[in-house]
C-alpha cells in the first residue's frame, strides 16, 4: 500500500510502498477515509524531537473497520471510527482517566502515537494498537471527521480549562485561525457567552473567522496597533482567554499585553515563542497553560457535536499522492482550515 513516510529530520516526506498491517490480538486495523495534515508534521520533519524514522505521518485519522484483531470486542467490520491521537501506557491514573494525553509513563512508549514516532495514517490502512483508541462517528464522514481528532480536540480541551474564568462580560482572543483557529471560535461559540475576538495576518482567513462566529476580527500583523484594538474592544477588563494557536514571538507578545487580571493565558502552538515569566510580567492571578491535545471522553464529546452539526471542520481534500505539495503550501501559509489526505478509493 502507499504510504506518506517521515524519512528524517530536513528532509521531505517520501510516497512510499509498505506492506499492509495485520492486526495482533487486541489490535485493529483501520482503513483511512481521511488523514489531516497539522502543522506539528512540520516539526517532525523540521526538528529532532527524537522520533526514529522511518514511519508514515498524519496523526488526524478516521476511516472504517478493516479488520479485527483476537478478543476485540464493541466493533465490527465497517464501523466509520475516529481514532484517538495521543497513545499512552493505557494502565496509569491519567491513561484510566480516558487522558493519555498526560501519561505518566511515555517515556517508556517508543512514540507519542500514530504519526508521532509511530505508523500514521497517511495510508490506504492503519495499524491501532488497542480498542480504546477508537471512537466511533455514527453517521460522520471520516474524510470530514478526521481533523476532529486534533483540530478540533485540542482547542476544546484548552477551551473547558479556562471555562470557570469565562462569564457573559468576557472577551476571548484567538490568536490563529488555521486548523486549531477556526475550531476554537466554533466551540467559543457553542460552549461560552464571551465576546469573540480573531487574530491573524491573512485577511481571509479573519474573513473566515467572521463567518464561523468571531464578534471581532483583527490582522496582527503590526502587533502594536492590533494589541491598541483588541485593548479597547475587550476594555478594563482585558481578556479573560486568550488562546494562541500559533505560539510564534510575535503573537505570545500579543498575548501577554492582552490579558486582564485572573485570566487564562494558553499557547497550544508550537512556534516557538518565548515569554520571561516573572512577577509583574503577567496580570495578578493569570494562569499559564500548555495542554497538550485532549482527552479520549473529550474528543467523544468533539464528535457528538460534530453529528449535531454544532461545528464542523472546513476541510480541502488532496488525493494522498499530493501530500509533498499540500506540505509545502501549509508551509507557505496557503491551506484554509485543514487539509485532508485521501487514499485512492476512500
Amino acid at each position: 500500500m502507499r504510504a506518506v513516510r517521515f524519512v528524517g529530520v530536513g528532509h521531505p516526506p517520501r510516497i512510499e510502498d509498505v506492506p499492509r498491517p495485520s492486526p495482533r490480538p487486541g489490535q485493529v486495523v483501520v482503513r483511512i477515509g481521511g488523514a489531516g495534515v497539522c502543522h506539528s508534521d512540520l516539526h517532525v520533519m523540521e526538528e529532532d524531537l527524537g522520533f526514529k524514522p522511518p514511519f508514515t505521518l498524519g496523526h488526524e485519522n478516521a476511516g472504517w473497520v478493516a479488520e479485527l484483531g483476537e478478543g476485540v470486542t464493541g466493533f465490527k467490520e465497517g464501523d466509520a471510527v475516529a481514532v484517538y491521537g495521543p497513545w499512552g501506557c493505557g494502565r496509569c491514573h491519567a491513561c484510566q482517566l480516558s487522558m493519555e494525553n498526560y501519561c505518566e509513563n511515555w517515556a517508556e512508549i517508543e512514540g507519542f502515537g500514530g504519526g508521532l514516532g509511530l505508523d500514521g495514517g497517511m495510508a490506504e490502512y492503519m495499524l491501532v494498537p488497542a480498542a480504546r483508541l477508537l471512537v466511533p462517528l455514527g453517521n460522520l464522514s471520516p474524510v470530514k471527521a478526521a481533523p476532529l481528532s486534533d483540530a478540533a480536540l485540542t482547542p476544546y480541551h484548552a477551551i473547558k480549562r479556562a471555562l470557570p474564568h469565562l462569564n457573559a462580560d468576557s472577551t476571548a482572543v484567538v490568536l490563529g485561525v488555521g486548523g486549531l483557529g477556526h475550531m476554537a471560535i466554533q466551540l467559543l461559540r457553542v460552549l461560552a457567552p464571551v465576546r469573540i475576538v480573531a487574530a491573524d495576518v491573512d485577511d481571509s482567513k479573519l474573513a473566515q473567522a467572521k463567518a464561523l462566529g468571531a464578534d471581532d476580527i483583527i490582522n496582527n500583523r503590526n502587533v502594536d496597533e492590533a494589541a491598541d484594538r483588541i485593548q479597547h474592544i475587550a476594555g478594563p477588563r482585558g481578556a479573560g482567554l486568550v488562546l494562541d494557536c500559533v505560539g510564534v514571538q510575535p503573537t505570545v507578545d500579543l498575548g501577554a499585553r492582552l490579558l486582564g487580571r485572573n485570566s487564562v493565558w494558553t499557547i497550544v502552538g508550537l512556534g516557538g515563542g518565548h515569554h520571561d515569566f516573572h512577577h509583574g510580567s503577567t496580570p495578578y492571578g493569570t494562569s499559564m497553560s500548555i495542554p497538550y491535545w485532549g482527552s479520549r471522553v473529550e474528543l467523544m464529546e468533539v464528535i457528538a457535536m460534530a453529528r449535531e452539526g454544532r461545528i464542523h471542520a472546513e476541510t480541502t481534500d488532496f488525493p494522498l499522492t499530493q501530500a509533498v505539495e499540500v506540505y509545502d503550501r501549509l508551509k507557505a501559509g496557503q491551506i484554509a482550515g485543514r487539509a485532508v489526505l485521501v487514499p485512492s478509493g476512500a
